[in-house]
């Protein structure tokens, strides 16, 4: 973008010294038109070098607000994931399932404490001298609602399935499995929507820059996503900048 600025500028003093030169050298009867063609295409650079700059900086606000409102839901969705994961022991990849385990389903909440019984075979063992072993005891305290505790009055967990701004009618992706490590297999899950989706309606050269971003203070790739199916992470790639990604 810069050199394309450099060019239009240096394209523009060539031009404002072609005016100066025709002023001076062309006939008279010519120097109207030829001056007026002239200060036209100055315009016209003028023009495009102003928007050069101008679209570069619309398109990142209007990009920044939008990754921060679908930010907000792949964090609800993650929320909701890690929660399913934690009542049923593997994550969802069915939306209408996750919001139906939202209003339905509870937290457990236990206590563990510590205690004591008579050991039966080691006591036969010494004879008939009471020996103790010691023991974990899991009492469950209360239920608390999952919804209660991830939403409290709100419900736009029944709408956090759909992509919040950008094309219409847009939902996000959402895929759930295992990853298998050291023959134990662990629940993934990934949700994500393109880049192209969010910013379908800016300017394509843009956009087009933007999928190809690698960054430390961007978001990386042409998608915004929360998980991975290719490693156990639950984490957006999305930098801090936007807001807490773990």
């Amino acid at each position: 973008m810069f050199k394309i600025i450099i060019i239009a500028v240096v394209v523009i003093l060539v031009t404002f010294g072609l005016v100066k030169l025709v002023d001076k050298f062309i006939p008279s009867k010519f120097k109207p038109f030829l001056i007026i063609a002239l200060w036209i295409l100055i315009g016209f650079l003028g023009y495009q070098t102003y928007m050069s700059i101008y679209e570069p900086i619309q398109f990142n606000k209007v990009k920044n607000k939008r990754y921060e409102a679908v930010i907000k839901s792949l964090i609800d969705i993650r929320d909701s994931e890690l929660a399913y994961k934690q009542v049923r022991g593997k994550f969802t990849d069915n939306f209408d399932d996750l919001v139906k385990f939202i209003e339905t389903d509870s937290f457990t909440i236990t206590q563990r404490r510590d205690s004591s019984i008579v050991d039966v075979e080691l006591t036969k063992r010494f004879g008939g001298v009471t020996t103790y072993k010691s023991i974990v005891i899991v009492d469950t305290l209360d239920h608390v609602s999952v919804k209660d505790s991830l939403f409290k009055t709100s419900t736009r967990y029944k709408t956090m399935m759909n992509v919040p701004v950008g094309q219409e009618g847009a939902k996000f992706e959402l895929k759930a499995g295992v990853l298998e490590q050291n023959d134990v297999k662990i629940p993934v899950f990934e949700a994500k929507v393109k880049k192209d989706i969010i910013l379908f309606d800016q300017n394509r050269d843009l956009v087009i820059q933007e999928n190809q971003v690698v960054s430390v203070d961007g978001v990386n790739g042409d998608a915004l996503k929360v998980g991975s199916m290719d490693e156990v992470n639950t984490n957006g790639n999305w930098p801090k900048v936007y807001g807490a990604n773990d």
